[in-house]
């Protein structure tokens, strides 16, 4: 199921009428068009169902009245855009983007008003953050709903999202849905593509979060301050009833000087923010720290792995203490979590060497765990890294270089080329991996192929990481889709080479089509940068 399908159920009735007075504009259309009851709001011609409103909305390449034949055949009987349907009765407006978000939220009787609702955004450590306030929410007696980039899931209901965070249709949709199954609070995963399209409008937050910001999404955003004032515009009085902000991040210091709203911090490092980490010790199990609140102390024991989940940890206990739950169940359902898709997930399928999936996509992310991976291992350790297409092209030879800084073996392989030559994208990430002159660097074209080769030189006590797609099950070639779950594949891979042996340094160099050196073993450091 895709997500714009999520949570669909009759709504109170709405006629075309209605949703005209909303919108002040007029039906285009049979005089007796506004008498007509809807059903939904959909911007997705593919799931329409009869009795729906079609919002047909412009996009890069395609409008969406592209496909009013499609939408009249599924049985719309009304469209919503900036031009006027031919086949169906239309409501036009000067921009669906901007008014589809309050329309969906008051078709649906603002659902964020009877769900409180958690947001979080930033570079990186969003879907870990959402999970871990979930988690925290439902220790704390809750019931409640999560939407990220790894799962939407409420009671008794999940699907797998196609985007990090839903059009505003479908937000508002499984907002709904949530009320009417009685969720009392969720975490929503907010990306800085959806708040710049507005999928988030309509959405008033209990609170919102901040992680951090690095250098990622400037294709489409052009500018790290443009991209940081995309974030910024969260934390203001009409998006969200509280601030919660990372100060250890140079952006979160500054973001949290400058909020209108009342405004949590938060560190690892700075006892001054009003929740900080204090004895942190990370390990090949998790990591174990106290976190000090207003409101007393609380021993957390996290299970998911990394340094990056402290923080992430932190950002999340802060958004829950800043909402008056108890520090100590909050300290609790976060150290319950046992793993999450994609976010440095291991795979145990006997061997014996740590295999682990992780999303890390961008250097900033690599700085952060790369250095912890090396610790878990005095041999080697063998990355598996490629750069998706239609992307920020800047980004693919820093993400080679740090690769190969890092680890003993780099193999770079295809992730999603989308409309990108894909030999371009292994190209720059070769070239980066090279400068490094640390790693042996390998191309493999073939992601089940590249997987093959890293399980065949894996040797016990090395590290196997597969970077940059985590969660995300399907690789994209153009117009082409193919499933394709990294932690799946890996594990069966695993469990089909176990017992065998593996290729020897010299064959894998004969393999490589890039090479720099041979099993480099020392570290290059394991500072955080």
């Amino acid at each position: 199921m895709v997500d714009s399908d999520a949570g669909r159920a009759p709504t109170a009735a709405v006629s075309v009428a209605d949703v005209a007075a909303f919108l002040q504009t007029k039906v285009i259309g049979p005089a007796d068009a506004g008498r007509l009851a809807l059903r939904d709001l959909v911007d997705d011609s593919r799931v329409l169902r009869p009795g729906d409103a079609y919002v047909a909305i412009p996009g890069t390449r395609w409008h969406g009245l592209d496909f009013e034949n499609e939408a009249v055949a599924a049985g719309a009987v009304l469209a919503i855009s900036d031009r006027p349907s031919s086949v169906l009765p239309t409501l036009i407006v000067d921009n669906p983007r901007a008014v589809v978000g309050p329309l969906a939220a008051w078709f649906h009787q603002r659902p964020s008003r009877r769900v409180r609702v958690f947001g979080v955004t930033g570079t990186n450590g969003k879907t870990s953050t959402a999970h871990f306030i979930e988690a925290g929410l439902a220790a704390a007696g809750e019931c409640t709903g999560l939407i990220s980039g790894a799962r939407i899931q409420g009671p008794n209901w999940g699907l797998i999202p196609t985007r990090t965070t839903p059009e505003a249709a479908t937000l508002q949709r499984t907002l709904a849905h949530f009320h009417r199954e009685g969720v009392s609070a969720c975490a929503v995963e907010v990306s800085s593509h959806a708040i710049a399209q507005r999928r988030v409008d309509g959405t008033k937050f209990r609170a919102m979060a901040f992680t951090n910001l690095s250098h990622d999404h400037l294709d489409y955003h052009g500018t790290m301050q443009a991209y940081f004032a995309t974030k910024a515009s969260m934390f203001t009085s009409d998006r969200t009833q509280i601030a919660v902000v990372n100060v250890d991040d140079a952006h979160g210091a500054r973001l949290a000087s400058n909020t209108t709203v009342p405004t949590w911090t938060c560190s690892t490092v700075d006892p001054s923010a009003d929740v900080y980490a204090e004895d942190v010790v990370c390990t090949e199990s998790g990591s174990r720290f106290t976190a000090c609140t207003p409101a007393g102390t609380a021993g957390v024991c996290l299970q998911t792995l990394g340094p990056h989940q402290v923080s992430n940890a932190v950002v999340a206990l802060t958004s829950l203490i800043a909402d008056g739950i108890d520090p100590i169940a909050a300290a609790e359902g976060v150290s319950f979590l046992t793993a999450i898709t994609g976010r440095c997930k291991p795979v145990h399928a006997g061997q014996r060497f740590t295999a682990i999936v992780d999303y890390m996509h961008n250097t900033a992310g690599q700085r952060t765990l790369l250095p912890y991976l090396r610790q878990l291992t005095k041999r080697r350790l063998i990355l598996v890294v490629g750069a998706s297409g239609s992307r920020d092209p800047s980004k693919r030879r820093p993400l080679g270089q740090v690769a190969a800084t890092y680890a003993d073996t780099v193999i770079v392989t295809d992730e999603s080329p989308e409309d990108d030559d894909p030999a371009v994208l292994r190209r720059d990430v070769l070239a980066g991996a090279r400068r490094a002159r640390h790693a042996h660097v390998i191309e493999e074209p073939n992601r089940h192929r590249a997987l093959e080769l890293a399980v065949s030189a894996a040797r016990p006590g090395d590290v196997l990481v597969v970077a940059g797609r985590g969660s995300d099950t399907t690789l994209r070639r153009g117009s082409h889709t193919s499933h394709f779950d990294d932690h799946a594949q890996l594990h069966q891979i695993i469990t089909a080479a176990i017992g065998t042996r593996g290729p020897t340094a010299a064959e894998l160099a004969r393999r490589g089509r890039a090479t720099t050196s041979v099993w480099v073993r020392n570290s290059p450091g394991t500072s955080r940068e």
